[in-house]
Formats: structure tokens, sequence, C-alpha cells
């Protein structure tokens, strides 16, 4: 099985508010201009091998005024129940509307996730306010996924991206599934060090292939930290395919030839391309029970406040 963890689709530059493509180039650093005009659903479902599922991330910034909407995504995702898993933009920077969110996902809208993006929201990751949203976050059942943005818009917020910020998140919520996306690049230690130090943290690896000494460098300090197995598959579309992802991440020893440079083990590397990343995650697709009550819902007054 292949799941693809990190993958959008939208339909105008617009939904990206101040995130959106600048001067015929984005500020993400990715290859330019491969991915433009295919950024829709049909280009997303046609990228999809061989990917035998991918979870399709919603987005909503206020601070750039940005939104990928969940019902669009949603919308998409019914389309295609056994192969499509929506995740839920929220905004904790407004943390009573993000809990809404949340609820109006899981129970209206059958998503199985929610992302959020603290340097592209303006707001610092251990808030107690968003710690708030967190936890709704755990009692749904929905993991959590943290894009670090840094790359998203110049006006994305570099302190509030450091993967170390998530360690008392993890400490908290400890049954919250917490997914760091790009192995928190460029902190690639720091989100290695939460890997190894709690259950339910992952990273998945998108946005590193196109930097292969980057990412080499990546993966190896993974392997030998022992933490490959909390590594998940993203290709990042629509700035890559899963396709060529994959091909990449094979080849990826191809920087050691004629060197003495260490190797990653072929296994270790098919891991990440074969995890059941789902049942990680505790999410599958075609799920539609209620969602399950892993904790008390937050008291009122502390909702009130917010």
């Amino acid at each position: 099985m292949i799941v693809d963890c990190f993958t959008h689709t939208w339909e105008s530059g617009e939904e990206l508010g101040r995130g959106a493509p600048l001067n015929g180039r984005h500020v993400l650093g990715l290859p330019d201009p491969a991915w433009r005009g295919r950024t829709g659903t049909v280009h997303h479902f046609a990228s999809l091998q061989p990917a035998s599922a991918a979870i399709v991330l919603g987005f909503k910034s206020h601070y750039l005024g940005a939104e990928i909407a969940n019902r669009t995504v949603a919308a998409y995702v019914s389309n295609h129940p056994d192969r499509l898993i929506g995740f839920a933009g929220v905004d904790p920077s407004r943390p009573r509307e993000a809990i809404d969110d949340l609820r109006h996902a899981r129970a209206e809208l059958n998503m199985r996730g929610a992302v959020v993006a603290p340097a592209a929201q303006d707001f610092h990751p251990q808030n107690s306010q968003a710690m708030l949203v967190y936890a709704e976050a755990a009692r749904l059942g929905l993991p959590l996924l943290f894009h670090t943005g840094v790359r998203l818009s110049a006006a994305t917020k570099l302190e509030y991206a450091q993967p170390v910020l998530l360690d008392e998140v993890a400490r908290e919520l400890p049954e919250l599934r917490i997914v760091v996306a790009h192995m928190g690049f460029p902190w690639v230690q720091e989100t290695i060090a939460l890997l190894a130090k709690h259950g339910n943290v992952f990273a998945e690896i998108s946005w590193l292939l196109h930097q292969p000494w980057q990412a080499y460098q990546a993966l190896l300090s993974a392997y030998q930290f022992g933490v490959t197995d909390k590594l998940l598959f993203g290709s990042g579309f629509p700035y890559a395919s899963a396709a060529q992802c994959i091909e990449d991440l094979y080849d990826i020893n191809h920087l050691c030839h004629g060197t003495n440079l260490p190797t990653i083990p072929r296994e270790h590397l098919r891991g990440i391309v074969e995890r059941d990343s789902l049942s990680l995650l505790g999410i599958a697709t075609q799920q539609t029970s209620a969602p399950p009550a892993t904790s008390p819902q937050p008291a009122e007054e502390e909702l009130e406040a917010l």
C-alpha cells in the first residue's frame, strides 16, 4: 500500500492569498514552472499513481488571506472515497472558529484529520488557546498535521515554525497523533528528536526530494537514529508527483557512489514508500462512523473565553 500523505489542490491562485505565486516564481523555492497549470482536481487525481490513497489538505489562514475551503476539499474527496482522505484546514489564531471548523469537518464533511500552519497563521504553537484546538482534535480522533509553512510566503514567521515547539504539545496531549510536514525542514534534526521521543509523532517527507543532498542527509540521520519507521511518504502535489518522488527516493543512494559515504538500506526506503500510514494515523477511507470521544469536551467556560 502506498499512501501519499501530503497533497494540495486548488483551482485559483486567489485561494492562496499572500501565499500565491509571485513574479513567475513561487517562494517555495521549488522547481518552476513544471507544476503550473496543473493544480486542479483533474490533474490531482491523474497524478495519484502509483499511490493507492492520498490525503488532500485544506488550508486556512486569516493572516495570509488564504483558504482552500474544507467544503470544496470534502466534495472532491467524496467523489473518490476509496482513494482520497480529506484533512480540514483550521486556523487556531481564531480558536473558537477553529474548534467549530473541526467539529463541522468531522461530523458533517467526514474529514479524517486537520492541518495547521503556525508560521503561516501568525500564532505560537504552544499558545494556550491553540492547545484547546489541539485537544479538540484529539477528542474527535483527528490526527493533526503541522505544516511548517516556512516557504509559503515571505510573510510567514520562522520563529513559529520550529518543530521543537511541538514538544510541549506532544507531552500535554500524548493521545494526539501529530504529523510534522516536510520533516520540519530546515529543522530536520529537531524533528528527528521528536520522532525518537514521542510515540505518536510522525513526519512526512514531501518538498525534500527535489534537494537530493539535503534529502540524503535527512534520511540518513533518521536511519542512524532508528526512526525511519516514523517517516511517511508524501509527494507535495502539485509541486511534484508521487511517481517522481518514489523514483527520487529509491535513487537517493546514488550520491554515495564512488565515495565512502554510508548508504541508506533499500528496505528502509521501501518501508517509507509502502508504509500503512492510514493505520498509523488511526484513519481509513470510506469511514463514516461517529467520532470517538477520547477525552471530555472542553469546559464551556474555556470556550466562552475564546
